[in-house]
């Protein structure tokens, strides 16, 4: 039987006037050390109403996101915060819900996903996935650990029909393989006719063309991101004849601690460019006082196992509902 809330609460939509408690909540709400340090980014990643900078809108076109509070005497005490799908507006997703930890088995999170369904709804949704929704994303779904979160999403009717990871790059010790010096694999890469360097804002265009035809819209627009700000970073490999990209490695583009994304061509591919930009990337993050990175959403487990000492230490269920 459903627990009766104690509380009396409304829901009502997110404004701008929401935004400082809605940081300090999710700084409460989320239980990981590590998402609660990046409350601030990760509600500005996934806000509805974020500025959607022109390289990207162009790539993956406007960002259409609603968010929703649960207030309690006034206070915000719950958020939830999604979005249309990029590719497939018929797509959904919820993209972060947190209930204040002193409001939780109230009905709030209940409330406020029932509530975030039915505006997708409105907006010809069809289904809705608790997952991430690249470019703009903080988690692939719902870190195994977000035991309340999975619950929710189980007596709510939701499906898990994925599971993703991340891997954790130690960047404590200088000896890390991670921070492995790439001078002598850049000489290498040199004498192939290969120049490893740091992207600026003039690369802009050639690299979401290589990462949108070689990749898909996505990497495209989360390595366009990574260009030009703050916490946020990118390396190129571009054959030194034409100035053709060959590879790529982005940082900070979904949240300031992750890595990720990166792609080399695969014609360029047994070259070691993955490996070289990769530690790039690394040193550039431990410069910045970052003592372990995230390889968000990560495929080649055994490359970054054997280029960075990685280990997969965050685990997601991704879900999905059909109404």
């Amino acid at each position: 039987m459903d627990r009766e809330p104690r509380v009396e609460f409304g829901v009502e939509e997110l404004s701008q006037r929401h935004w400082p408690e809605v940081v300090a909540l999710c700084r409460d709400a989320l239980d990981l050390p590590e998402d609660a340090a990046e409350a601030e980014p990760i509600v500005t990643r996934l806000h509805p109403v974020t500025t959607v900078p022109a390289d990207v809108d162009t790539v993956v076109g406007p960002r259409r996101g609603i968010g929703l509070v649960a207030l309690v005497a006034g206070a915000v005490r719950g958020v939830v915060l999604g979005s249309l799908g990029h590719r497939d507006p018929a797509v959904g997703h919820v993209d972060l819900i947190a209930v204040h930890p002193d409001f939780r088995r109230q009905g709030l999170g209940r409330a406020l996903l029932g509530r975030a369904e039915s505006t997708l709804a409105a907006r010809g949704v069809t289904e809705v996935l608790l997952a991430g929704n690249p470019p703009y994303y903080a988690w692939p779904g719902i870190d195994v650990r977000y035991t309340p979160a999975i619950c929710l999403a189980m007596a709510l009717g939701y499906q898990q029909d994925r599971t993703a990871w991340n891997m954790t790059a130690d960047l404590t010790s200088a000896s890390s393989p991670a921070l492995r010096d790439t001078a002598s694999a850049e000489r290498r890469l040199a004498t192939a006719g290969v120049t490893v360097r740091r992207a600026a804002t003039p690369d802009a265009s050639a690299l979401v063309s290589f990462a949108r035809s070689t990749f898909g819209d996505a990497w495209a627009a989360e390595a366009a991101q990574a260009i030009g700000r703050e916490q946020a970073g990118c390396h190129l490999a571009v054959r030194e004849r034409d100035g053709e990209v060959l590879g790529f490695a982005a940082y900070g583009s979904s949240r300031p601690s992750w890595f990720g994304p990166m792609g080399t061509a695969p014609t360029a591919q047994g070259l070691g460019i993955g490996a070289t930009l990769l530690r790039r990337c690394l040193r550039d993050l431990r410069a910045a006082g970052h003592q372990r990175v995230e390889i968000g959403w990560v495929g080649p487990v055994p490359f970054y196992a054997s280029a960075a000492a990685a280990r997969i230490e965050r685990v997601f269920f991704l879900y999905r509902k059909q109404f």
